[in-house]
């Protein structure tokens, strides 16, 4: 299957597709941290997703203007929020693509296009954490929890201010990228 993991710059997402051996591509405006050539530098929006060159789109859009937890910022971010929400409505309306996933944290997404099919928590996939995560989808199934944990903390509330604060907040958990990859991967085109 080809899949293409829009707006990931861990790779995470994409080598758990490269290991059950699909042709798994990630793009960011962000270098890959893991220096895979499997990465585009560069806008997904530019000429990335053209009819038959992907089966899956999992995307991951920046949640800056769009989760919950920035909140108090929206009265003076509306049009920045409002580009967020249309890059989303983009990346969700690619007609091209047969299966879509939409990922992001609780936020106006709920309220401003339409609730999540899914919400997960990494506690559901092994990690003893907190971090409720909504799934939108297009023709796939919901996630099924493949490793349900006892210790939930919300460790991602509590990272130490800095540069790199936002980017330590929006790693996917590996549990949750193989299960995609588990799942999501054996699907029929």
């Amino acid at each position: 299957m080809n899949v293409l993991v829009a707006c990931e710059f861990s790779g995470i997402v994409r080598e758990a597709f490269r290991k059950r051996g699909h042709n798994a591509w990630s793009c960011d405006l962000l270098l890959a941290e893991d220096n895979s050539p499997n990465h585009w530098k560069r806008d997904v929006r530019d000429n990335l997703i053209q009819p038959g060159d992907w089966d899956m789109l999992i995307a991951f859009p920046p949640c800056t203007y769009l989760a919950v937890s920035g909140a108090r910022w929206f009265a003076e971010r509306q049009k920045e929020q409002e580009q967020a929400i249309q890059f989303v409505l983009w990346l969700a309306n690619r007609e091209c693509v047969q299966h879509i996933a939409i990922e992001n944290p609780i936020g106006v997404l709920s309220t401003k296009w339409r609730k999540p099919d899914q919400i997960i928590q990494p506690w559901m996939f092994g990690h003893g954490e907190t971090k409720a995560t909504c799934l939108w989808l297009k023709n796939l199934p919901l996630l099924k929890p493949t490793n349900i944990v006892k210790g939930r903390k919300p460790r991602v509330h509590y990272v130490s201010p800095g540069p790199d604060r936002w980017k330590d907040r929006s790693r996917t958990y590996q549990g949750i990228a193989d299960a995609m990859a588990e799942q999501w991967g054996s699907l029929d085109n």
